[in-house]
């Protein structure tokens, strides 16, 4: 008989663990005192963070004001 099966190994890697920030930090936009996650690498808290545009076609879109 020959019978195809297919063979594997359990991943046995261990996985990296996330980096982390200070847990005691705040949003720096003025008169914000959002708590930020430890996990959030960035200064400011979702509503004060700078806006981000994403590359479309290898250009950068410009901001419409």
């Amino acid at each position: 008989m020959n019978e195809t099966a297919l063979k594997g190994r359990k991943f046995t890697g261990a996985t990296r663990a996330p980096k982390t920030y200070s847990n005691a930090r705040t949003c720096e936009a003025k008169g914000c005192k959002t708590r930020l996650s430890q996990y959030n690498r960035r200064e400011w808290c979702y509503t004060h963070a700078p806006t981000k545009y994403p590359r479309l076609r290898g250009r950068i879109a410009k901001a419409e004001a």
